[in-house]
């Protein structure tokens, strides 16, 4: 099958701010997306896989000078920390884009001239309240529900990151996003898997429906944006600008015709992966943008939750940050876990909808649990008995073996469903379980066939072959199975069985037509291969 003829899946990360280094929530998000992506690309979707950096706006303007640096040096030195940390982590990204790059300032261009053209742009006066660490405007309403809230005094604080606001006043040109709260309203209705996990869909509705305020989308008092090319005095407002990205990273606005079938392929997105902090920007303001320009808009927005530590102290669970000096850097944890453990865990242990609590102790569990002695330890046991009692070799596959019935045969039969479900919702944690349960399940295998004890016996050769099989299938699969979560772990595996890890995975992409349930189907083991059996995958922690 040709990869043109395969359908697009199209999901993107957010575009990172450039003001500090990526840190472990921004992995989280990275390698939520990057989870999908592999899945979708094994099920034999044409997988477009977007992230990038965010490098305009004043916040980022503020970090290069407190860097005695210009803006765009500051941001040319921050982008080797988002792509050397994305290449050890195994971020499988297809485009990686800047906003500083000249199509986005193509983009965003056109962007400001076909709203122009469709009436729902006016200039106007903004006088009111703006928190730069987030980029964001707040009401008189949002402020004062906020120091209710807050119990503060004097001071106006920011209602979602707690910090002091600015007072802005300035000319600005304002998109009419009023003129959208009815058609929000429907689209949230007709089209509720739009908001990911649906209980977020609350937050949504509630917001629209108590009332939306025309937008500011544009600034004059700092000039580190793109300038409005009808007004150039006026530099675009950062979100107006920032999420453009996803369409400009499909060629939005581009005249050639290459670029009008990439746009006419890709768009609109299935998934737009998120922090559940910046899910208004992306349920309400993008889809509005997109309503006004007369675009399809996205499919889905799937908003994960925060990564919280817990206090030693008072024992409760606390958003991660370096004022209160709980942050966990991602290189602490690969230092813990090695990369594939780190996917493993954020990926398995964490509910990707909620905010959930971390501790290096809960990954040392996970971790020794799942894989030094349940997934490693078969692979190890099984591997070395094909060493042993087969010469070195898998045994050999007829079908006689495929047709017998067997336990783990039974699973493997019957898992693929959940499991595709589970990925398909993001429900990772679930997807995992049903892999796991065929794992513990061939452990338990070996302990009841007991094939040192069959070894002994020259007249019980064909059940030692049998059992020998039975496992070296359930690896196969569950290698493949596991391989979105942890790649390189699951090339080796196959490796390790004489099998081609690349005729198997392809780097993750389907072959010859095939996808991940056919190649999952029971019966799939080349046998009468050499094995390797290497150094434990997975070493366990003290």
């Amino acid at each position: 099958m040709a990869q043109t003829q395969c359908p697009s899946y199209f999901i993107t990360t957010p575009i990172y701010y450039v003001n500090a280094a990526p840190h472990l929530g921004t992995a989280y998000c990275t390698i939520l997306a990057d989870v999908q992506a592999r899945y979708r690309r094994m099920m034999g979707y044409n997988v477009k896989f977007l992230t990038g950096m965010d490098e305009h706006g004043q916040k980022v303007a503020e970090a290069a000078a407190a860097h005695n640096l210009s803006p765009q040096a500051w941001c040319d030195s921050q982008a080797p920390l988002f792509t050397n940390l994305w290449k050890k982590l195994e971020i499988s990204y297809d485009d990686f884009i800047r906003t500083t790059e000249p199509r986005q300032y193509k983009a965003v261009q056109e962007l400001w001239n076909r709203m122009k053209e469709t009436g729902y742009l006016y200039k106007g006066s903004y006088d009111g309240w703006y928190c730069t660490p987030e980029e964001t405007y707040f009401t008189e309403t949002q402020v004062s529900k906020a120091a209710e809230a807050q119990q503060s005094e004097g001071e106006n604080l920011c209602p979602d990151c707690g910090r002091p606001l600015q007072r802005v006043k300035e000319e600005s040109y304002f998109f009419k996003l009023s003129a959208f709260q009815d058609k929000l309203l429907a689209l949230y209705d007709e089209h509720p898997e739009f908001v990911q996990p649906a209980f977020r869909m609350n937050e949504v509705r509630s917001f629209v429906a108590s009332g939306l305020q025309d937008l500011s989308v544009s600034r004059t008092s700092f000039d580190w944006g793109i300038p409005v090319p009808f007004d150039i005095k006026h530099v675009t407002y950062v979100w107006f600008d920032a999420l453009l990205n996803y369409m400009t990273s499909v060629r939005y606005g581009l005249d050639d015709a290459a670029s009008k079938d990439e746009f006419a392929f890709r768009w609109p997105a299935q998934c737009h992966v998120v922090g559940k902090d910046i899910i208004r920007f992306h349920c309400v303001i993008w889809p509005a943008m997109l309503m006004a320009l007369g675009e399809a808009l996205p499919q889905s927005v799937f908003a994960h939750g925060f990564l919280t530590v817990r206090n030693p102290q008072t024992g409760n669970a606390e958003k991660m940050s370096k004022s209160r000096g709980n942050a966990i850097a991602p290189a602490e944890v690969i230092d813990k876990l090695g990369v594939e453990g780190y996917r493993y865990y954020f990926m398995t242990d964490v509910t990707h909808g909620e905010d959930s609590a971390i501790s290096f102790e809960r990954m040392e569990q996970v971790y020794n649990a799942d894989l030094a002695n349940s997934w490693g330890n078969l692979v190890s046991r099984t591997i070395t008995m094909c060493d042993k009692y087969f010469d070195g070799k898998t045994p050999v596959v007829d079908d006689t073996w495929k047709q017998q019935t067997s336990p783990l045969r039974d699973i493997a039969q019957r898992m693929f469903e959940p499991y595709q479900k589970n990925m398909e919702s993001m429900n990772f944690a679930a997807a995992k379980d049903v892999v796991m349960e065929l794992v513990h399940a061939a452990n338990h295998y070996i302990e009841d066939m007991a094939p040192w004890n069959v070894a002994k016996d020259p007249t019980r050769a064909e059940e030692l072959r049998f059992i020998l099989l039975n496992l070296l299938e359930s690896i196969r699969i569950a290698a493949h199975l596991l391989a979105p979560f942890m790649p390189e772990t699951s090339h080796e595996v196959l490796m390790r069985e004489g099998l081609d890890p690349e005729a198997e995975l392809v780097g993750g992409t389907m072959i010859e037509g095939l996808s991940l349930d056919v190649i999952c189907a029971w019966g799939g083991l080349a046998g009468d291969q050499p094995v390797v059996k290497g150094a434990a995958l997975f070493p366990r922690l003290a």
